[in-house]
């Protein structure tokens, strides 16, 4: 996005970057297992936690409340923590 002299922003072209992200993260979840949802699930918990230490309440996220994210994110690293334990045995 460039703004001109009178400080009007003018949209480029889309750049679906969040869409190879997403993929990425998929392909990690695939090779990783349990333990890449376990990783991401913990940054995500971190990443919040601080945020609304620091007074997000209302995140961009789907589920909006940041309770609800870090609840989210916390039941998915509970998950993968189990998964993890099931294939030691």
């Amino acid at each position: 996005m460039k703004g001109d002299a009178k400080g009007d922003v003018k949209a480029g072209p889309y750049d679906p970057l969040r869409l190879c992200v997403y993929a990425t993260i998929a392909l990690l979840a695939w090779l990783l297992g349990p333990w890449a949802v376990l990783g991401f699930a913990g940054l995500g918990f971190a990443g919040y936690w601080k945020a609304r230490r620091a007074g997000l309440t209302r995140s961009k996220c789907l589920l909006r409340d940041t309770r609800l994210v870090l609840a989210y994110l916390g039941l998915l690293a509970v998950a993968a923590s189990v998964a993890i334990v099931l294939s030691l045995r």
